[in-house]
């Protein structure tokens, strides 16, 4: 990808639960578009913020998710997964998600999210064109999942 050299496309649309339930998760044209100009150079920000791979799509973590791949997941209805504007993703070399969150968090200014969550087994963040640099934390329970303003 031009615009994020360290990245590739399938890193963003590839999806376990789309390979497990024969889903098909191919990008729409303008989450396409979403992915190539606005999603991957933010992650390549994030990428070059931490100094080390990040790995996008891991366990139930994703880029990209079609809205069939998007309620197999349970995922909001306004989620920006499905817009090609989110990313789930690690950095094991950094450390932990909380505190990749936290790195991030701080340097806000350097990235321009728009969400930045902490989801226990993964970072979530997300890019619009008008960033908000909105931080929260997911917590889980049998209820389902809510979120907190800051990192806990």
């Amino acid at each position: 990808m031009k615009n994020a050299p360290n990245f590739e496309l399938i890193e963003f649309t590839r999806s376990k639960t789309a390979e497990q339930r024969g889903l098909d998760n191919t990008p729409l044209p303008q989450a396409l578009e979403n992915i190539e100009t606005i999603l991957a150079p933010g992650m390549q920000r994030v990428r070059d913020l931490l100094g080390c791979p990040v790995i996008v799509a891991t366990g139930n973590g994703s880029g990209y998710r079609s809205p069939t791949v998007n309620r197999a997941v349970g995922g909001s209805e306004t989620s920006q997964h499905m817009q090609g504007l989110a990313a789930d993703f690690v950095a094991p070399k950094f450390g932990t998600p909380l505190a990749v969150a936290r790195y991030i968090a701080r340097h806000a200014d350097m990235i321009g999210f728009d969400q930045l969550i902490a989801e226990g087994n993964w970072t979530h963040v997300s890019f619009s064109r008008k960033p908000r640099g909105e931080v929260l934390t997911a917590h889980f329970d049998a209820g389902g999942t809510r979120y907190t303003k800051g990192l806990a």
